[in-house]
């Protein structure tokens, strides 16, 4: 299959605040309704026209009585109002259609449509039950501007089935306000009190109680409150006022916050023609990775976490991620990680009609230190090493494979902790850790849970002559220590006592690790453990 390509690839880094911000805010009035019409009728039922059928109203237990949750178009259109209790609303249209309400649903809906959004930017929010705020700032040069931008969003989820309406400026409140009690569009810079002015104080993203205490004063527009001054005006109605007025205003920063983590690198490509074959998507997938590698290796750096998105054509969205146990820079291999993650999510990944948007991102990714492989190949074996753990991972799970990973501290059962390996630290990332400690000190089995044995030794800090260890008398040929180990006390709530380690060789030939737990100069008489095995 013939795979072609339309605008050249995208990829910046990201950041969550730009100067001269531009802030898409998108409402959907109807979701509720949308949901069960797209259940009823299918995602093209605005396209084709809605058929000969009852309102649609849902319904749910408020205030110890059924009331109306959401309203479809002919609900609104026949006089029923949200609130409004169910028996009165069906004593004056016994036509309609009651759905109980579902907001589980219509925030998995809700959610699904900012995964879709992604195709315009990253910087995608969820603002209340019904609403979402996009930042594309500098976004919009590559949909041909704002406008065309906005049109294109709502066209396509009115294609979906959906009633959206948008509206763009440079503030969320401003945005968010004009795109549900104005007529939406772009709002320039220099038109925000214009615009504002005639706009009700519920736009104001106020308590309800504090739009009816303004609207009695005759405070019913923005326009209204512009012009009043400050001091009185907090005085009377509290800070919020002033806030949410100067949020809308510019003169208050107001930063969203994005649902999912923003890429550090980003590239993709928008098909002219979908695609449907796992091995056309794997073939796309190493050429835009080709195009990550100038800038992994500006940064010097290589993916640790990669994440493949793909936009299929009626609006759905499928993740893959897939990890690296070293920085990773070559496209093959960042290929061969989701060859083996599409193969474990085959059964779960549906084609449809084809997917048009194909999206490389790196979510995570660390220093790149390359390596000249020796005459003896051993280059070879730690990158064939490698391989084998990232095809594990990627096939049967993160969890399958695991390693030890050391930590700074001297606490022996503190000092190490069982990671994934695709979460272990590279290996520049280890040689940087200062343990406080040689490895040879420390034996090579560590007991989960140091074991109890019963020892005479030489008072006051002597090492152990015989012990019992398991039934077993053991005497002891040579001792090495103490090593004095002190408790972390800034963890521990409560101070579990020092502790005198001792490397202990029996006439068996066994190498054992003993500590004892106290002093002999004590009321109580010291304890004695044997906590791991030397080679």
């Amino acid at each position: 299959m013939t795979v072609n390509f339309s605008s050249p690839v995208q990829q910046s880094s990201l950041s969550l605040s730009h100067p001269g911000q531009r802030i898409l805010s998108i409402v959907l009035p109807h979701l509720s309704t949308d949901r069960i019409a797209r259940l009823k009728w299918g995602p093209s039922w605005r396209s084709t026209g809605r058929p000969e059928h009852p309102p649609i109203l849902c319904a749910g237990r408020h205030e110890n009585a059924m009331r109306l949750t959401s309203l479809d178009e002919m609900s609104e259109t026949l006089g029923l109002r949200l609130g409004q209790g169910l028996a009165e609303a069906r004593a004056i249209h016994p036509s309609v259609e009651v759905v109980d309400e579902n907001p589980a649903a219509d925030r998995s809906l809700l959610e699904a449509i900012a995964d879709w959004c992604d195709r315009y930017t990253p910087l995608v929010a969820i603002d209340g039950e019904k609403g979402l705020l996009l930042d594309i700032t500098g976004c919009a040069h590559l949909f041909g501007g704002e406008e065309l931008l906005l049109n294109d969003v709502m066209l396509r989820l009115f294609q979906m089935g959906f009633d959206a309406r948008g509206a763009i400026s440079g503030w969320p409140g401003l945005s968010w306000a004009v795109c549900r009690f104005g007529h939406g569009g772009v709002v320039a810079d220099r038109e925000r009190e214009t615009i504002a002015a005639p706009l009700p104080v519920a736009a104001l993203r106020l308590e309800q109680d504090l739009v009816g205490a303004l609207r009695k004063l005759g405070l019913k527009r923005i326009g209204d409150i512009l012009p009043l001054p400050r001091a009185p005006l907090a005085r009377r109605f509290g800070a919020q006022v002033l806030l949410r007025l100067d949020q809308m205003m510019g003169r208050v920063e107001e930063p969203i916050s994005p649902r999912r983590p923003v890429p550090v690198l980003s590239c993709e490509r928008r098909l002219l023609e979908p695609i449907r074959a796992e091995e056309d998507i794997l073939h796309l997938a190493g050429q835009v990775a080709l195009l990550l590698l100038p800038s992994l290796e500006a940064r010097g750096a290589g993916g640790r976490v990669f994440e493949l998105v793909l936009f299929r054509v009626d609006g759905k969205v499928f993740r893959i991620e897939a990890g690296a146990s070293q920085p990773l820079r070559e496209p093959q291999r960042i290929a061969a990680l989701f060859s083996e993650r599409l193969k474990a999510v085959h059964d779960d990944l549906d084609a449809g009609f084809g997917f048009e948007i194909l999206r490389l991102n790196v979510l995570r990714h660390e220093d790149f230190r390359s390596t000249q492989t020796d005459f003896e190949g051993q280059g070879q074996q730690a990158a064939s090493l490698g391989d084998f753990v990232d095809r594990v991972s990627a096939r049967l799970g993160c969890h399958v494979l695991q390693g030890v990973a050391l930590r700074q501290s001297h606490v022996p059962e503190r000092a190490s902790v069982f990671l994934p390996a695709l979460d272990m630290p590279a290996a520049s990332k280890r040689d940087d850790l200062h343990l406080g400690f040689q490895i040879r000190d420390r034996p090579v089995r560590l007991f989960r849970y140091p074991e109890r044995v019963e020892a005479v030794a030489e008072v006051p800090d002597g090492p152990p002559f015989r012990f019992r260890w398991r039934r077993i008398l053991h005497e002891v040929l040579r001792a090495e220590g103490p090593e004095r180990i002190s408790p972390e006390w800034w963890l521990d709530e409560e101070d579990p006592g020092e502790r005198d380690y001792f490397r202990l060789e029996v006439m068996t030939g066994q190498r054992l690790w003993l500590y004892r737990k106290g002093h002999y100069h004590q009321d109580t008489a010291p304890g004695w453990y044997v906590q791991g095995v030397f080679a």
